[in-house]
């Protein structure tokens, strides 16, 4: 269209300069009807520009509004919070759509119900609401020669029968007094006489840990005794012993009086806990503090506080860098990958996503285990594929399995010895035909206490 108007004008401009050798100059008649020709082919393809450009933009108003109203749909795409149950910890904190949340028992209970939740597309939370359900320490009858169990938080207590002492009743009561049987009335001034010095002993045989007996004459008969927590030792009749309960109870976990460390006091005995646990209100157990939620740490800013038993740690979530993407985090534990360029192949083979999980866990804790779920909600393709990265190392403790269609389990294959820190990634590969579509890298760190509780 515009070069026919080229020549059409050129012909003209150079017919009325100067004629064009060898050939005839078109005549005004011939050139004006040209010339309308060519307006009318600019006035239809001006028309047919102008709505195109009227249709582009009705297209970019309609992307824009629905842009706009799926901003506000992700915003409003949360479920309801969840509280961890009562004696127990929830671990994870987004409430978005396919976002995970899992949930651990204190020691001493049991979960009942589902040990994670996914928040679905209709906004509720997928499962049931977990409960921690005391764990009945009394179901084995640890209690020895007729004792009577009470069950506490996370151990239990026994009532001997007269007669038997011991955390489970399995040691004989010590005696605690000695009885003299005198003859004559020189035997019985004399048993009257030693009563009269163990009342006086001298200072040199006292002290925190040696008591003097009390001794009294019944009938001729003396009898001696100590206070609760002392026993009298050997032949000296007028002398008490503090008992050791530390070290008469030491043998065997269900013997033990404290559950760290237990300490010998004159006339009895104190538990006391590591660093990073206060001591129950049985004086007997253990309770990690939670260094984090009583801001009891050191952790900046651009940190975030993992509490862990008997202390806590201190991360960063830094998105990788890979030199075929880049990525930008879109919450405080997720790192997605940016678009890729249409001709870039190894942007488009590198992974879609990095999401960051912290477990915090006893130390020997029992094996094998489930300690991670990773969840599909809405696949892609037709398969799912579930692998554990990481080499050797990881797979000294780690394997995944497939627990349904759309869910791989990172299982714990062995108890670990702590104080340690594990690191295990698993991918998440969807695939179409057998041609990979996405693929999605979870990051699972494991803090494993010094300390069986």
């Amino acid at each position: 269209m515009f070069v026919s108007a080229a020549v059409v004008i050129t012909l003209m401009c150079s017919c009325s300069f100067r004629p064009i050798f060898g050939q005839d100059c078109p005549s005004r008649q011939e050139i004006q009807g040209s010339l309308k020709q060519v307006q009318k082919l600019l006035s239809a393809h001006e028309a047919s520009y102008m709505q195109s450009l009227r249709n582009l933009k009705k297209k970019i108003n309609l992307l824009q509004s629905n842009a706009g109203k799926q901003l506000t749909k992700a915003i409003n795409n949360t479920c309801t919070k969840l509280d961890a149950p009562i004696n127990g910890r929830k671990l994870g904190k987004s409430h978005s759509v396919s976002h995970e949340v899992h949930f651990l028992c204190d020691p001493g209970y049991e979960l009942v119900g589902s040990e994670s939740r996914v928040c679905q597309e209709s906004l509720t939370w997928s499962g049931q609401q977990p409960t921690c359900r005391d764990i009945n320490e009394c179901a084995s009858s640890p209690c020895l020669n007729g004792g009577t169990c009470v069950d506490e938080v996370n151990q239990f207590s026994c009532v001997c029968a007269k007669g038997w002492a011991g955390a489970t009743c399995q040691s004989p009561l010590p005696t605690f007094f000695v009885t003299m049987t005198n003859t004559s009335a020189a035997t019985t001034a004399a048993a009257g006489a030693a009563a009269a010095a163990a009342s006086t002993l001298p200072a040199a045989t006292t002290g925190p840990f040696v008591r003097p007996s009390r001794c009294t004459i019944v009938q001729g008969t003396t009898h001696c005794t100590c206070e609760p927590g002392y026993t009298i030792s050997g032949r000296d009749t007028n002398t008490c012993t503090d008992i050791d309960e530390c070290e008469l109870f030491h043998n065997g976990q269900a013997g033990k009086l404290c559950l760290h460390t237990c300490v010998n006091t004159p006339g009895g005995y104190r538990c006391s806990c590591p660093v990073g646990y206060n001591v129950t209100r049985d004086g007997r157990s253990c309770k990690d503090i939670d260094e984090c939620a009583t801001r009891q740490n050191n952790c900046t800013k651009d940190q975030m506080c993992i509490n862990t038993y008997g202390g806590f740690q201190c991360v960063r979530v830094d998105c990788p860098k890979i030199p075929s993407a880049t990525y930008v985090k879109t919450s405080p534990m997720r790192c997605e990958r940016n678009p890729c360029p249409v001709d870039n192949k190894a942007c488009s083979q590198a992974p879609n996503s990095f999401s960051y999980h912290y477990l915090a866990v006893v130390s020997n804790l029992s094996a094998p285990r489930v300690m991670f779920r990773v969840s599909a909600l809405r696949p892609m393709g037709d398969t799912l594929r579930f692998s554990l990265l990481g080499g050797r190392q990881a797979r000294r403790h780690f394997t995944v399995q497939r627990s349904d269609r759309l869910t791989g389990q990172l299982m714990l294959v062995s108890p670990v010895q702590g104080p340690a820190t594990l690191e295990a990634e698993v991918e998440m590969s969807e695939l179409e035909k057998r041609v990979q579509l996405g693929r999605y890298i979870t990051k699972i760190t494991m803090f494993v206490s010094q300390y069986e509780f």
